[in-house]
């Protein structure tokens, strides 16, 4: 409804509707099946030559739609909008029972245009806002989205927050000899204590809080980012133990294991460089870099 020019691509991903959750009506077809049937049906509806198309991309959802041509003149625009408005209402929530009974599409109308309601006109209060009024209530999301999931933050503010909690934790925990730490054996290593994520926020400065909190999960999103650093889980921050995590399979050849393992270092160790005992792990041993020499 744009303008007739308007070409349009579509890949469909989650089930919806106009109005909410897209409810299913045919068993026989998978439920992704038929949702890109839906899709492809509003195209049609909308006037469009849709073509379909599969995307070489790493999703279990690839099916696109493509509209670049109107199945009508220009000059029939005025009679396209009231079937597309006589089409979105009949998707509300509350004929939703009623569908299959009182609309039937099939693929010529599709094809040609034309669709209509079986057996009556669209009300008059449905034709006189057509032009107006394309449904009540729908809110067009913002033509550029804010990203507020931490991802967007200045690096300086997240590292100055990631050190702060970090020190919060290793402080919390009776300091502990790293004597050893030459020799190898790393048992002294200090793992710090587990605040809850109240007590985390409680230590932290106001203007910290006040901008994380515009920020979608806020301090947990900011900690779970880090993930390097950190360990949430139910609710408590732990300093994550390198030493714990599951070694890579075995089941690669160990030509693929060594390769995999050099480009993986693309990061330097926060632990490496902030931990006042270093890193847990030996340099061999740790996914991240020890020292800028071993950035790849």
């Amino acid at each position: 409804r744009s303008s007739y020019s308007c070409c349009y691509f579509v890949l469909p991903c989650c089930f919806f509707d106009f109005h909410g959750k897209y409810s299913r009506r045919q068993s026989k077809k998978t439920q992704y099946r038929e949702y890109l049937d839906f899709v492809a049906q509003v195209g049609f509806v909308c006037g469009f030559h849709v073509e379909e198309d599969c995307l070489r991309i790493p999703s279990t959802k690839r099916v696109s739609f493509i509209g670049k041509s109107r199945t009508y003149p220009a000059a029939e625009r005025a009679l396209i909008d009231k079937q597309i408005t006589q089409f979105i209402n009949s998707r509300q929530t509350c004929a939703v029972t009623t569908w299959d009974r009182r609309v039937r599409f099939n693929h010529e109308d599709h094809c040609g245009g034309l669709c209509k309601e079986a057996g009556s006109e669209p009300p008059e209060d449905e034709t006189e806002t057509a032009g107006t009024i394309w449904m009540p209530g729908f809110q067009p999301r913002e033509k550029v989205e804010q990203v507020r999931n931490c991802a967007s933050l200045p690096r300086d503010f997240v590292d100055e927050v990631v050190l702060n909690v970090a020190n919060l934790l290793l402080n919390a925990a009776p300091q502990k000899s790293c004597s050893d730490k030459q020799g190898g054996n790393m048992n002294t290593w200090n793992q710090g204590e587990s605040l809850s994520l109240r007590e985390v926020a409680e230590h932290l400065d106001k203007e910290i809080l006040k901008k994380l909190k515009s920020e979608y999960g806020g301090l947990q999103t900011l900690l779970k980012n880090n993930h390097q650093v950190f360990e949430v889980l139910n609710g408590r921050v732990h300093i994550r133990d390198w030493r714990k995590e599951k070694p890579p399979s075995k089941t690669k050849p160990e030509v693929k294991r060594r390769l995999s393992a050099e480009a993986f270092k693309t990061r330097l160790c926060w632990f490496f460089i902030h931990h006042p005992d270093g890193c847990s792990l030996p340099s061999e041993a740790c996914p991240y870099a020890h020292g800028t020499e071993e950035l790849r």
